[in-house]
């Protein structure tokens, strides 16, 4: 037996609760829900099962299974991220359509009841007396009628063998050979004469379960007229009875030809009855075999076959029995169910997963590999940032992991349960950047969506943004991006309201930011603004005796997305690797080792200095070759030159091709154009 807490007792909860105490395969040891008078806090107090206002207490490791029936996203997160590994929680979503499965549930059996009460009144309103027994021959049905022919009253009747108040009854003898007697004259035990008719009741298969008699008072063969005209009303209540069901409901002759639709059946499929009446059964079918056709063949019933019927292609589920009648076929009902609507949710949901997937932040700090001091530096004060709203500024090369923290950062902080938004602003061309940050209303610009777009910033309300390459903002840019840090608000393109926003900004770059202030590039004030908890993560040639355990973590991760099997590498790779001053850091390292296992043998366990591509390095007691350098000018103007004489080395070797020379040089496009127009190359 498993032990299941059910947290919300609201009106899912308690349909839940109503459920599982049904069942012998699970306990509920404890019902939550803030509000004591709650319906499902109200009805377990009353099965004597614990409650109470506050959910932790309870999830012990003894909890199985625990069912959010709250609806509150954050509530669901919590319990995620406390349960135990072994306990199994299912979201309030699941605990829906359960619990609309139960109302669907209720409601089919208010339905069938009120169906049977009005068979009920069907029998007591025909003139004709009726008595049916089971296979036992103990008495199931006695109407008003037959009341009034036999004297008797159902109350005494009904459940006893018919022997005890009808000893004279041949229903038994009718059990016993399965033979049909139409219009048989018989005399009841009070001297009553009748016209009877008495039928075996048998299944489709043969099995017998009961009998049946059909008999008229000789003496009311004056009222026939009047009978004739019950019979009548009898058909309009049950075509009334049919029309009126909300269930589609299609009828077919023992040919396949339609007979019978009703409104639901129309409103449905799109279908009138002169697309239907008179026509094969296959005439409403888009898409599937006729189960109409397939029960008139077998005889058998079918359950729950899924097709697509009328021009519209509605997706639904059919149900189909035969009419049999006498032992004779008389054709076939189908009850069509539509799922057109419960697909369209389905996807809904499995798309609006995928989007939430997308703004998750996915690594936590258990995810930075690294324990030298410097490294180990950089984590703790990544960790204190986590736990304040201050702004981060993420600095270090090209490869360090700078978005790993972030992530982690995210992951950290009271925000971790909303959502987590990245940004690249060198991917996105100057001309959309502001846009899609800020969004925009409708009619801002040409090509502009109708009723305007939401920006990223407001995507990641009451979450956190991630500004990657946060140097390459424009001027314009950087004044937007400011008024949000300073005003904790955006506004639209195209829009001149402001609209509060709550978001926590982590930025990153690999550029020197104070340089970029004395150039102009970069806003003074937003720097001061951005760098509120600045952070350096030191390169990998700061940190080599964290390699390593990067080897290990990497080849792990390598292992997985290529199906390969390495156990690691050898003393002399890791030397060899250690020696190496690594400019693209991480990154790099992980090329490295993903092209060494690519070229390694199926067979080859450990990865070995042949194995490891070469890389470039100083030579150590090389002799230093390189000319002086000028000192009677300032670092920033040396440091300019070289940097003009490299990129214009890096064109020619390119022949001209901008695009080959920026990947080359590892810098954006929009970077590479900068520097090419800053120094007019």
């Amino acid at each position: 037996m498993q032990n299941v807490l059910i947290v919300g007792g609201g009106k899912g909860g308690t349909s839940l609760l109503k459920l599982l105490l049904q069942s012998d395969s699970f306990k509920v040891i404890g019902m939550i829900d803030y509000n004591e008078w709650a319906e499902g806090v109200l009805l377990a107090q009353k099965e004597r099962i614990p409650t109470g206002g506050e959910w932790s207490s309870f999830l012990t490791e003894a909890v199985d299974i625990v069912i959010d029936t709250t609806g509150d996203e954050s509530v669901f997160q919590k319990i995620r991220a406390k349960k135990h590994d072994h306990t199994v929680l299912i979201p309030g979503t699941v605990a829906f359509i359960i619990a609309s499965l139960l109302e669907d549930k209720e409601e089919l059996i208010d339905t069938l009841q009120q169906e049977s009460y009005k068979q009920e009144l069907i029998f007591n309103a025909t003139h004709d007396g009726m008595i049916a027994i089971d296979e036992k021959g103990i008495v199931t049905l006695l109407n008003e009628s037959a009341e009034h022919m036999t004297n008797l009253k159902a109350k005494d009747v009904v459940g006893k063998h018919i022997h005890k108040t009808m000893p004279s009854s041949e229903l038994i003898e009718t059990l016993h050979t399965r033979r049909v007697d139409k219009d048989q004259k018989f005399t009841l035990d009070n001297g009553r004469n009748i016209i009877t008719s008495r039928v075996p009741l048998v299944d489709e298969k043969g099995h017998l379960y009961g009998a049946f008699s059909i008999f008229k008072d000789v003496t009311d063969v004056a009222q026939l007229a009047e009978e004739l005209t019950n019979v009548k009303e009898l058909q309009t209540m049950l075509q009334a009875i049919i029309q009126s069901s909300e269930e589609a409901i299609s009828v077919v002759d023992e040919k396949g030809h339609g007979i019978l639709i009703n409104k639901a059946y129309t409103k449905m499929t799109g279908l009138k009855e002169e697309d239907v009446i008179g026509l094969p059964a296959t005439a409403d079918i888009s898409e599937g075999e006729s189960m109409h056709m397939k029960v008139l063949k077998t005889r058998r019933p079918v359950r729950r076959v899924r097709m697509k019927v009328g021009p519209h292609k509605r997706d639904v589920f059919v149900n189909v029995a035969p009419i049999i009648v006498d032992g004779i076929l008389k054709g076939s009902v189908g009850v069509i169910h539509d799922v057109s609507e419960i697909t369209e949710l389905t996807n809904a949901l499995k798309r609006a997963r995928q989007i939430i997937r997308t703004l998750e932040a996915k690594y936590a700090f258990e995810d930075i590999i690294g324990s030298s001091e410097a490294f180990m530096l950089s984590i703790q004060q990544a960790k204190l940032a986590a736990k304040t709203p201050a702004t981060v500024l993420l600095r270090g090369e090209s490869g360090t992991g700078k978005e790993l923290f972030a992530h982690a950062i995210h992951n950290e902080s009271d925000r971790k349960y909303n959502k987590f938004v990245r940004v690249n602003c060198a991917a996105i061309p100057e001309s959309l950047l502001e846009s899609e940050l800020f969004g925009y209303e409708e009619g801002a610009f040409s090509g502009a969506k109708r009723g305007g777009k939401r920006g990223l910033f407001e995507e990641a309300h009451n979450g956190s943004i991630f500004l990657d390459e946060i140097g390459e903002l424009s001027a314009n840019t950087q004044a937007k991006l400011l008024r949000v840090l300073q005003d904790s608000e955006i506004i639209r393109v195209g829009s001149t309201v402001p609209k509060p926003i709550d978001v926590r900004v982590i930025a990153a770059t690999n550029v020197n930011l104070e340089r970029g202030i004395t150039e102009g590039k970069i806003r003074e004030d937003l720097y001061y603004r951005l760098s509120q908890i600045p952070i350096q993560i030191p390169p990998l040639r700061d940190r080599k005796k964290d390699i390593k355990e990067l080897c290990d973590h990497l080849i792990r991760k390598i292992n997985a997305d290529y199906g390969r099997n390495v156990e690691g590498i050898t003393g002399r790779t890791l030397a060899y690797l250690q020696s190496y001053d690594w400019p693209g850091n991480v990154r790099e390292l992980e090329n490295v080792l993903g092209r060494a296992i690519i070229y390694m043998e199926m067979n080859e366990q450990l990865i070995d200095v042949e194995h490891i591509p070469t890389l470039e390095r100083k030579k150590k007691g090389a002799p230093n070759n390189e000319k002086k350098v000028a000192t009677d000018k300032s670092l920033a103007v040396l440091l300019e030159e070289h940097e003009k004489k490299i990129l214009d080395q890096a064109l020619a070797e390119n022949k001209g091709s901008r695009t080959k020379t920026a990947k080359q040089l590892g810098i954006s496009i929009r970077s590479f154009y900068y520097k090419l127009e800053k120094y007019q190359l």
